[in-house]
């Protein structure tokens, strides 16, 4: 199995990127956020899972340890493929999930994370119990999931698509819903 790949990154498009190592250009699908933020030409390394299907070798790249066990993780709920997995970790960030699961809270999966409610029923069953819940060192949870559901239905009744909904969230820091809200649009505004 391919675990680990250092070398120039020589091509990204959306979720896929390209990535020469000692002039064997592999690749790679990555979650959309960190292939937006890496540099045609900069030096990566690329923690890596290889899906092997009848017709095909696919291989999922990841930027920490974190990332691709949940990865990993969510590709044993029975339903859930490599694509579907890397979609899922691309619109929520991995504590988000840990917390949404353990708070059995499928209503927030299928709001934030884009999956049907079927799907975010099997998440939680298969991984409710594989997951501890994560705490701040004040021990209060890190993130409000009512407080995000809340912003995410706030910015779509404005006309905004929900994929950038999202991005924006991910960049709007914490605080109540209208704190949210409007650091929100503020990303919005300066893209």
């Amino acid at each position: 199995m391919i675990a680990e790949l250092t070398g120039e990154l020589k091509r990204k498009d959306g979720q896929r990127i390209v990535i020469d190592v000692q002039g064997v250009g592999y690749r790679v699908h990555v979650v959309k956020e960190y292939g937006q933020k890496l540099a045609v030409g900069a030096k990566i390394t690329l923690l890596t899972y290889l899906a092997v299907r009848e017709n095909a070798l696919d291989l999922y790249g990841f930027e920490n340890l974190e990332t691709l066990d949940y990865f990993e993780l969510l590709i044993t709920v029975p339903g859930i493929g490599p694509k579907s997995a890397l979609a899922i970790l691309s619109l929520a960030a991995p504590a988000v999930l840990r917390q949404a699961i353990t708070a059995e809270d499928t209503a927030y999966l299928t709001r934030v994370s884009g999956i049907g409610q079927k799907n975010a029923e099997k998440i939680v069953l298969t991984l409710k119990d594989k997951l501890v819940p994560a705490a701040t060192p004040s021990g209060e949870t890190s993130v409000d999931l009512a407080t995000e559901a809340d912003a995410l239905e706030a910015l779509k009744s404005l006309g905004y698509a929900a994929a950038e909904a999202r991005e924006a969230l991910k960049k709007a820091g914490g605080g109540d819903t209208s704190a949210r809200i409007k650091a929100a649009l503020q990303a919005l505004g300066n893209r």
